[in-house]
């Protein structure tokens, strides 16, 4: 019985892997929202805090 339920644990392990590894629409929509100087979340339209300078 035990062997059964971590044979069954392993395969909803895979099976959610498989489907972390897919590419969701908006990705590169979210990837695109980051300072290019920073690499921080940039929120709504405006500059970022860093206002360019790098770390």
């Amino acid at each position: 019985m035990i062997v059964k339920i971590i044979f069954l644990f392993l395969i909803v392990m895979g099976v959610m892997a498989m489907f972390g590894k897919l590419r969701f629409p908006g990705q590169a929509k979210l990837a695109s929202a980051k300072c290019t100087s920073c690499g921080r979340y940039r929120i709504g339209k405006g500059r970022c805090p860093c206002k360019g300078k790098t770390r």
